[in-house]
């Protein structure tokens, strides 16, 4: 059994959630807070599992006032990346939307419970880092017949039998796979093989 403690500004607010978590079986209501200054106490006199916050409050005042052992899920309306990156480093194990939906809230309680963090869908864009990798527009792009050998390569064709395949000197594949190589920044076949399945230009 999961012991939550809600903690929430409003009454109506807070009947809301305790609803809601009263319909899981493996959840158990284990008391609220209505502010900051109430909530060590509580959480002192009821030792949760997990601390469900849904509180009016200025974001840098999160992680200096939830102290304790128990996981932490966050109810916001718009947490900004900066702000939910510092959270979850200072250990809120999950924050959702204010309008998640039940199974979700119920979800993220399990998982936060479980030691695992708990983040909505739409919040990951804030969150993620911008891909390192990019295609190849950012360097000089491969032509046809290198892309031809360059799928080769990956399905691990050595030069004589793409030669053999493609009518051309092996010569001629050497300085295709060069090509390749150089404009992949690439030092072997199989480097450049993981770039170009990166960048998209393998399908596997």
């Amino acid at each position: 059994m999961i012991r939550v403690l809600i903690a929430a500004a409003s009454s109506v607010i807070r009947a809301g959630l305790e609803s809601i978590l009263r319909s899981s079986p493996n959840i158990e209501v284990a008391g609220g807070a209505a502010d900051f200054e109430s909530l060590p106490a509580a959480v002192e006199r009821e030792q949760p599992d997990v601390i469900l916050v849904d509180l009016d409050f200025p974001h840098d005042r999160l992680p200096r006032a939830l102290l304790g052992p128990a996981a932490v899920v966050v109810l916001v309306s718009g947490p900004e990346a900066p702000w939910m990156a510092e959270a979850l480093r200072s250990g809120v194990r999950g924050v959702l939307p204010r309008d998640a939906a039940s199974h979700e809230l119920i979800a993220a309680i399990e998982a936060a419970a479980s030691g695992l963090v708990a983040l909505h869908p739409g919040d990951l864009n804030t969150l993620l880092p911008t891909p390192r990798f990019v295609p190849v527009e950012t360097g000089e792009a491969l032509t046809p017949r290198e892309l031809e050998i360059f799928s080769m390569i990956a399905e691990g064709a050595g030069n004589k039998t793409i030669a053999w395949k493609l009518g051309i000197s092996e010569h001629t594949v050497k300085f295709h796979v060069a090509s390749i190589l150089g404009k992949l920044n690439a030092s072997s076949r199989t480097e450049a093989v993981a770039i170009g399945i990166r960048r998209g230009l393998i399908m596997l």
